[in-house]
């Protein structure tokens, strides 16, 4: 256990005091915090959102140059060291930190988003279309950015075992001395900010689901949003009590998530009555994604005719961009005795592969019931907007639908819980300014930042922020994010070639 007199105090105090004002002004004012967030994000997402794009691009490319190259022969340890957990264990605990409960609310209705707007009809039919989005904003670009992300840390930690544990120091390669002055210092700020943007945005969307779920089960007369904040609190006890058990702990919880995530999907494949269609619509869309990939990476929308890559593809890469500070950092942790080629290659078949299944099978179950014309889920959505609610009535028409209810709630808790143990993890070594390889955090530490980031999310529930001001935190914060992950990724070619020279 690290002491807490190494605590870098301004990288830990100056986010929170952050966090507090923030979510003091979302509570006391929550129509002005929204429309500032609004103009904000459409400087950025409109004016530069071709910036997002080309790093979205540019990261799959890389990760796939990686693979293929002399630095995918690098282990990430020893030369001959062994991995220190198994391939399921270690990608159970690699797709659950990378991916919070969202999966499951936007696997459930992100098509229905989708297949309202303009560009759809544009390229054809919601039969044709309406399945790829979710696929291609889900995989391989997003995955990109957490594996080319882990594999530097990965080297930062295990090869070069250095003891500071933070974005600047990822990019001492190429920054020098300047890592420890001022420029380190304003990076390591702007991954922290990121972090806790990032954590309110995924903690926002999803778990209003989660308080209509338990609406539907058992009928309270409570507002959502007093609901919301119980689990809110309720989850950050799970995640907080996960984490102060170790990686041990984090490590089975992500096993329980990920069979039970699993065991979901094969349910209501397996007794949804759709099971010809998902498969045949979701190998069809898969094709499509893949075949279409660089156009739809592309796309613009350069005379805003409908807005779809301001509105989705831009708003996505941002998301996974400000999840990059803490993700990739737990994926390299892990993933100390695999070869850089092993954990990218292996963070696509488990983390891409896992992805895919849940928007295949959730997706195109109601996709399905709505192209058959068994219902309209789509003049749903457009009359009332209330998405939570739309998935209850999804999922009420599957068998068994109370059963299936508290296996989503349950499985949604878990998504979250193993998330923030991953997160709260390593923000907390963050929080020092030296982290040898096999040292923890002080567990108030641990303690303090589990609290910390719960507040933001609260005041945006509070404030009943709209979907477009949720997407709006995660695009703001991204863009200095991107920078600093453009100087991680040329110092870990550096420092990579040079390791490969010093090893000839």
């Amino acid at each position: 256990m690290k002491s807490s007199k190494n605590i870098d105090w301004m990288i830990t105090l100056i986010p929170f005091m952050f966090v507090i004002v923030l979510s003091i002004l979302f509570f006391i004012m929550p129509e002005q915090s929204n429309a500032a967030l609004s103009k904000i994000r459409f400087f950025f997402g409109d004016t530069f959102g071709t910036y997002y794009l080309v790093f979205g691009l540019g990261f799959f490319i890389m990760s796939l140059f990686l693979s293929m190259s002399k630095y995918g022969d690098i282990v990430l340890g020893s030369p001959n060291e062994k991995p220190k957990y198994s391939f399921f264990t270690w990608g159970c605990m690699m797709f659950t930190c990378g991916l919070a409960a969202d999966i499951l609310f936007y696997s459930f209705s992100e098509w229905v988003m989708y297949a309202t707007n303009p560009h759809i009809a544009e390229l054809g039919s919601v039969q044709d279309w309406a399945g790829v989005f979710p696929i291609f904003h889900w995989s391989f670009i997003p995955w990109a950015f957490y594996l080319v992300l882990a594999v530097s840390f990965g080297f930062m930690l295990h090869v070069r075992k250095r003891n500071r544990q933070k974005y600047s120091e990822a990019c001492r390669p190429l920054l020098g001395k300047y890592t420890d002055g001022l420029l380190g210092r304003i990076i390591d700020l702007l991954a922290v900010f990121a972090l806790l943007a990032g954590t309110a945005t995924t903690f926002s969307v999803a778990t209003p689901l989660m308080a209509s779920i338990i609406t539907e089960l058992f009928h309270v007369e409570i507002s959502r949003t007093a609901i919301t904040i119980v689990i809110l609190l309720v989850t950050c006890a799970v995640y907080t009590y996960s984490l102060l058990h170790g990686f041990k702990g984090i490590g089975l919880l992500a096993k329980i998530c990920i069979f039970m995530f699993f065991g979901l999907n094969f349910y209501v494949l397996c007794f949804g009555g759709e099971a010809r269609y998902i498969i045949d619509t979701g190998v069809e869309s898969f094709g499509r994604m893949v075949q279409n990939f660089i156009g739809l990476s592309t796309y613009t929308d350069p005379l805003r005719k409908n807005n779809f890559p301001q509105d989705w593809t831009i708003y996505y890469w941002a998301y996974w961009m400000v999840w990059c500070v803490a993700a990739p950092f737990f994926i390299g942790n892990i993933s100390k005795g695999r070869t850089i080629r092993q954990t990218l290659l292996g963070g696509y078949v488990f983390g891409v592969g896992s992805t895919i299944v849940s928007f295949i099978i959730l997706g195109n179950y109601s996709l399905g019931r709505q192209v058959t014309g068994v219902t309209d889920y789509m003049a749903e959505y457009s009359t009332s907007g209330d998405l939570y609610s739309m998935i209850i009535n999804i999922i009420n028409t599957l068998p068994c639908a109370p059963f299936v209810l508290v296996a989503v709630l349950l499985t949604m808790v878990a998504f979250y819980a193993t998330s923030f143990d991953s997160i709260a993890y390593t923000v907390s070594c963050y929080s020092y300014h030296k982290l040898d390889e096999n040292e923890n955090p002080h567990k108030f530490v641990q303690l303090m930042i589990c609290i910390l980031l719960i507040v933001l999310p609260i005041a945006l529930v509070f404030s009943e922020s709209s979907m477009n001001s949720l997407q709006s935190v995660s695009i703001v914060a991204a863009f200095p994010i991107g920078f600093v992950m453009l100087l991680i990724l040329v110092s870990f070619l550096k420092d990579g070639q040079k390791y490969i020279d010093e090893n000839k």
